[in-house]
Order: structure tokens, then sequence, then C-alpha cells
């Protein structure tokens, strides 16, 4: 089980029942607490606002892209929503493919507290729920597969044209959640290495120290909403 400070309180909104009771097992097994499931975009706002009265607001929302009643765009339009209403709320989308339109929704704006995952990455059941607690925790976690297409759009080249390959490459990474160390196990270079490349990143992107911590999701932010 997860150490009790890191344990989070989550709401579930995911149409599948099986898919929806799969991650509260998931999440419960791991000593987190999930205070309600729902099937639809409505019940998501009307239950975090009965939480709210409650004031038992939940760490973080845990929501799939697309719901009743079209399937289409109900999800992340009311995870957009929360995102405005609760800033405090942590929001983790899933989503079966890769959809820059919302993904970029998603990400406008604040930095603190937001997810996009493709649903293929639930079955590593420990990065999902490392995501999960990261997002709740005012973290970030952005599919691998996301990073790589918003951060392949031909018109926002121009943006990234000063990093090199390997900043570029330690760019998306980041924009995964990864810390420098697990950077650097992952690139196979030190945690020095790893430093410098961010601290170029962060100057060539016109981020300042007084940016604090948010830096590593501004970075990326700030190709986003360029």
């Amino acid at each position: 089980m997860e150490n009790v400070e890191n344990r989070v309180r989550v709401v579930i909104a995911e149409d599948s029942v099986l898919l929806r009771e799969g991650l509260t097992r998931l999440l419960t097994d791991l000593g987190h607490d999930v205070v309600a499931g729902v099937g639809d975009a409505e019940a998501l706002l009307k239950t975090v606002a009965e939480l709210d009265a409650e004031q038992a607001l939940p760490d973080v929302v845990v929501a799939d892209v697309r719901m009743p009643p079209t399937h289409t765009d109900e999800g992340v339009r009311a995870a957009v929503r929360l995102r405005k209403d609760y800033p405090g709320i942590g929001v983790l989308v899933l989503s079966q493919y890769v959809e820059e339109q919302y993904a970029t929704e998603l990400l406008a704006g604040s930095s603190r507290g937001v997810g996009y995952l493709l649903k293929d990455r639930v079955a590593e059941v420990r990065e999902f729920v490392d995501a999960v607690v990261r997002v709740a925790q005012g973290g970030t976690a952005l599919d691998p597969e996301v990073v790589a297409q918003l951060l392949g759009r031909s018109r926002k080249q121009d943006v990234l044209a000063g990093l090199t390959p390997r900043e570029r490459e330690v760019l998306g990474l980041m924009a995964e959640g990864r810390t420098n160390s697990a950077i650097a196990r992952q690139l196979v270079v030190s945690d020095g290495a790893v430093e410098k490349h961010v601290s170029n990143i962060f100057l060539k992107l016109g981020l300042s120290p007084s940016d604090g911590d948010h830096r590593r999701v501004l970075a990326v932010l700030t190709y986003l909403n360029s």
C-alpha cells in the first residue's frame, strides 16, 4: 500500500462499468480512497459540487474524454470546467487516442494538477497510480504519445528551433512528469548532464528562476500556448 501521507481522494468518471470498477480496485488496493464513481459528465459535475458543499472535495478527478450522451467531448469539457471552477482539484483525463485539440485545451492556463493519458497506460498499474498521485499533488502526467504529437506540430517548430535534439528529448520526458533522475536513467546519462539540459531548456524558452518549481511544466506550456 502507499504511504498514508501519499493517500489521495479520487472521483472516477467513466461510462464503462468494467473499467470504472477496475480503476477503483487498482486505486483502493494501493491504499487510495475512491469517494465516488460516475458514468457521465453531468453526474461528475453534480458529484463534485455535492462534495464541495460537504467540504469534502476530492484531490483528483479521473475522467474519460468521451462520455454519454454523445460520446464526443463531454468528459474533457467537464474536466476543463472543473479546472476552472475548482483549481485545487487535479484532473487526469483518459483517452483511447491522442486528440490534440482536447489535450491542448486541457493544458491551457494553469500548469498545476493536470494529466492526459491514453487508456493503454492504465495497464501499467504502477505508472498509472503514480500519475494519479502526481496530478493530485499538483504535478503533471502526460502520455509519451501525447507529448510526441504535441511537440511534433510543424507550425510550432519555430518555438523549439533553438533546442538541440537531446534537449527536445529531455523536454518530452519532462512533460511526461519524469524527474531528472528518471530522465537520466532513461537516457543512460548522468544526473548532472540532465540538469544541464534542463537549465538550457529553461534559458532558451525564457523561463526565469522566479517561475519556481513550475518551470518544468511551463517549459511545455510555453510551447503549447505560443
